[in-house]
């Protein structure tokens, strides 16, 4: 068990340095478009909640890893109008039960004005501090015509893989970063 907790803890830290390295504008906005694609194409009426949206921010690639005590990172951009608006990172830390290795993406939406600007004017938000985000449960082929989306920023994690108990946003800070 020593043994495979030290591969783990291996493996966790070189995939976290990877996902570490700085990505430029063009391959965070290149990885954004793919991650957008597989977004619409697992959930299923996203299409319409896009164009709904008044700012979308999505984090292609987050890594998570921990062995009791975790960290997670990611870069990613905001969308408005479809043109991309101002770059960021996600980051967070946590202890506790948890062992193990995960990718996933995740996409943000903004519904409201009100909520993009909030969010656009400050240098660093935490979810459940400076506000909070509805997290929608989506499966293989979810289905969001369904769903009764009411909140001002709902949040979606998909393409996970890997494996890590506990999905959430609880607790992610997002920086500005200038790339």
């Amino acid at each position: 068990m020593k043994v495979l907790k030290s591969i783990v803890a291996l493996l966790s830290l070189a995939l976290l340095s990877v996902s570490l390295q700085a990505k430029t504008a063009v391959e965070i906005d290149m990885q954004a478009n793919e991650a957008l694609k597989e977004f619409k194409k697992v959930v299923k009426g996203s299409q319409d909640l896009l164009e709904q949206a008044k700012g979308v921010l999505i984090f292609p690639s987050v890594v998570k890893a921990g062995i009791g005590i975790g960290g997670e990172y990611g870069e990613g951009v905001l969308r408005v109008d479809g043109k991309s608006v101002q770059y960021y990172s996600t980051a967070s830390a946590s202890i506790g039960f948890q062992f193990g290795l995960q990718q996933k993406s995740i996409v943000i939406l903004f519904l409201t004005e009100k909520a993009l600007n909030s969010f656009q004017e400050k240098s660093g938000w935490e979810v459940g501090v400076d506000g909070s985000i509805a997290l929608v449960k989506t499966g293989i082929n979810a289905d969001l015509s369904s769903m009764t989306l009411n909140k001002p920023v709902v949040g979606f994690i998909f393409g996970t893989k890997g494996l890590m108990y506990n999905l959430t946003l609880e607790g992610s800070k997002f920086t500005k970063i200038v790339r």
